[in-house]
């Protein structure tokens, strides 16, 4: 193995002049340093800091986030996916409010116990916000160490080679920084493609660098694709006013609201399909109006082509007004969270034009 534990004061200086100014970067409050680590997974830098701005605009204090409804929560995540990060913080918020008086843990396995916290979120917040000596590993630094011990394993034992490596190498006087040493360079330097490896503080303890070998690591396996599901939803009008309904809380995109329908089964016509499911989901018997046309939208898992519908009621039903549902008029819609492909829905219907 290189020697790369005596470059670390390398890769400490580097990252004070190339660090890049992050709104999370110039606070020491472990309220706004959690925060952005739960926005931060498996989200660019890019996409996320306008979410957090407004977020701490609107909730500036893990009271306020305690106190403030679930709802309230994910209208300000709409759009950043990964919603049971919302949900898990806004549990883990009203946990630390009422048992820990508002006071984030300093322990490692009290902070553990908390909704949505794994290894990584810990880590991250107790090195950052308590300078406690326990060492990252999330994607971009995963890179970087394959990189520089040309690891060959799988994934399972790189997590354990690495972290124990770290967990040797971590400057215990600076540990949030050291941390945050690695996951910049594996973000600005330490690229998927095309690694800027000249700019690299470590270069001369990186074995890939020294075999040619960069871009082979770390070792990428297949992944094949999610499945792909059809979709159908309906509008359906009563008056001036449309309904929508409320996810289950658990699960996907749950606590968001949505259009009724549901998925087509094969062979299935998008007509009966959408009768059948808004049968069983309201109760409600309609007609179809016009088609609005046809999305498409890929979740982490899986894709789907979501087709829309104008839709009245029929004469016999009757509307329904219970908490999950509610009838609605186009200018409230935004009161109201809505998973990302809806939006997409939102836009087409803002071209054609909401009414009937």
């Amino acid at each position: 193995m290189y020697n790369t534990k005596n470059m670390i004061p390398k890769l400490h200086s580097w990252y004070e002049k190339q660090k890049r100014p992050l709104p999370w970067r110039k606070t020491t409050d472990p309220y706004k340093i959690w925060l952005s680590e739960v926005m931060l997974q498996q989200t660019q830098v890019k996409t996320v800091i306008p979410y957090y701005q407004r977020w701490l605009n609107e909730l500036p204090t893990l009271k306020a986030v305690a106190d403030t409804t679930l709802e309230k929560t994910l209208k300000l995540w709409e759009g950043l996916g990964y919603y049971a990060r919302c949900r898990n913080f806004y549990k883990a918020c009203q946990i630390v409010e009422k048992e820990f008086s508002g006071l984030i843990p300093e322990s490692k396995k009290l902070f553990l116990k908390l909704p949505g916290v794994g290894e990584y979120t810990a880590a991250a917040v107790l090195s950052i916000a308590f300078g406690k000596p326990y060492p990252v590993l999330d994607g971009n630094v995963y890179r970087v160490m394959a990189r520089l011990l040309a690891f060959n394993g799988n994934r399972r034992e790189g997590n354990r080679v690495f972290l124990n490596t770290l967990e040797e190498w971590i400057d215990k006087t600076e540990p949030g920084d050291f941390n945050q040493a690695f996951m910049e360079l594996g973000s600005q330097v330490c690229k998927k493609v095309d690694p800027l490896c000249e700019r690299c503080p470590l270069i001369s303890g990186c074995a890939a660098y020294s075999s040619g070998t960069q871009e082979q690591f770390p070792i990428r396996h297949y992944r094949p694709p999610g499945p792909h599901k059809i979709v159908v939803v309906g509008i359906i009008w009563n008056g001036e006013r449309f309904l929508i309904q409320k996810r289950l809380p658990k699960g996907h995109l749950g606590g968001l609201w949505e259009f009724p329908g549901g998925k087509v089964e094969e062979g299935e016509e998008l007509s009966i399909a959408l009768r059948r499911e808004i049968a069983e989901e309201t109760g409600l018997k309609i007609k179809l109006g016009r088609i609005i046309g046809k999305i498409e939208h890929t979740y982490s898992h899986f894709s789907i082509s979501l087709h829309a519908f104008h839709c009245h009621l029929n004469g016999s039903s009757t509307p329904l007004e219970v908490e999950d549902r509610r009838w609605i008029a186009p200018e409230q819609i935004a009161d109201f969270p809505f998973p990302k492909a809806n939006h997409k829905l939102f836009n087409l219907l803002n071209e054609q034009g909401w009414r009937q």
